[in-house]
């Protein structure tokens, strides 16, 4: 029974472990079931905040495929948060991901009866660092816990007749994103709303999206996406730019865009783990309908901050930073009815305003 328990552990992979990522690590920590969280990551140096964060690093690369073997097998569930290549209109990264998730598999072997020298009883001998029967999976080497937290393949304890290292289809979501849609004149938007990327950002979105969905149809995964708007939360105000006097479009030509608290979206992704449906578009979206001008005139009262001052869209073209313009360039309003119907979401922040209501003189003066 113990080590049937020990063994069954769900395990959770996250790829791309920045703010989202470790506020999904935070929230599963609250969990009754305590899943076993890893996180993928290029940079050494990141190793030690992701340990204290509660999750087990993974030193890999998406640019290298090559350092992606290990993950083959290691979760039944990839949170898949990281963003495509800075370049082209396909996405690499996720190309390589997809690739390397794909399970190996072993020739057939009569699995020996449970008991005192049964698989169980072996592989927990194993995790507590008694015996070495097969080696540990890869993918804890670099920076594994003590031996007693040692990775076991997982769900493999099926039947008799199923093999330790059997195929196991993982379940993905994909945090992709609102720009893929393009502008659409302001206009309220589901998700049946066809994707007219304008920028290659979008554009490697867009390929992101449709190789995730192709291999869930071949029978490689299950992918789920949320596309996701601007993610706001208390260290993802626009305050500096606020205080930079950055300016804003005058009415007449400012666009509507959408926001999510970064809080609430790492529930989505987590709920999307748990009860999204193959292949499906999800709004990762608040209520919220402000204009962009109207977002940053809402967080600047709440700060007691000058507003931002508006320019038309023509002076904005010549001055504004072209990222920053390719915001101003797309307006749309988000229908987040499927979140609600479909995942049974209840958002702690329904809007902006919620959030500035509640949090905002609670926060810490600026330097």
């Amino acid at each position: 029974m113990i080590a049937t328990r020990t063994l069954r552990r769900a395990r959770i992979l996250i790829v791309g472990c920045g703010d989202v990522g470790l506020r999904c690590v935070a929230q599963l920590q609250t969990r009754r079931s305590r899943p076993r969280v890893f996180a993928l990551t290029r940079r050494a140096e990141r190793v030690d905040l992701l340990r204290a964060a509660g999750a087990v690093p993974v030193l890999g690369d998406l640019d290298q495929r090559a350092r992606l073997t290990r993950l083959a097998g290691l979760a039944g569930t990839v949170l898949h948060l990281a963003p495509p290549q800075k370049d082209g209109d396909d996405d690499l990264r996720t190309r390589r991901l997809i690739a390397a998730l794909k399970t190996r598999r072993q020739p057939a072997a009569r699995i020996p009866k449970t008991g005192r020298g049964g698989l169980a009883s072996r592989l927990l001998r194993r995790a507590s660092g008694q015996g070495s029967d097969t080696a540990a999976h890869p993918a804890s080497r670099p920076f594994s816990a003590p031996k007693s937290s040692a990775i076991v393949p997982e769900r493999i304890w099926r039947t008799r007749r199923a093999h330790p290292l059997a195929a196991v289809r993982p379940t993905l979501v994909y945090a992709s994103t609102t720009g893929v849609y393009g502008d659409c004149g302001g206009a309220r938007i589901d998700e049946t709303r066809t994707p007219r990327a304008a920028n290659g950002r979008a554009k490697r979105r867009v390929a992101a999206e449709r190789q995730l969905r192709r291999a869930t149809a071949r029978g490689a995964l299950k992918a789920t996406i949320a596309r996701i708007p601007g993610i706001y939360a208390a260290n993802r105000l626009p305050l500096a730019r606020l205080e930079k006097r950055t300016p804003a479009l005058a009415a007449g030509d400012d666009v509507y865009t959408s926001h999510i608290h970064a809080d609430d979206l790492a529930a989505i992704l987590l709920r999307l783990a748990t009860h999204g449906k193959a292949a499906r578009i999800v709004h990762a979206s608040d209520d919220s309908e402000l204009k962009m001008g109207e977002y940053f005139d809402r967080v600047a009262d709440a700060f007691g901050l000058a507003r931002a001052p508006r320019v038309s869209r023509a002076l904005a073209e010549r001055e504004l930073d072209p990222v920053l313009l390719s915001f101003m360039r797309e307006s749309r309003r988000l229908d987040n009815g499927r979140l609600k119907r479909e995942l049974g979401v209840r958002l702690r922040y329904p809007d902006v305003e919620a959030f500035l209501r509640t949090s905002a003189r609670s926060l810490p003066p600026r330097p």
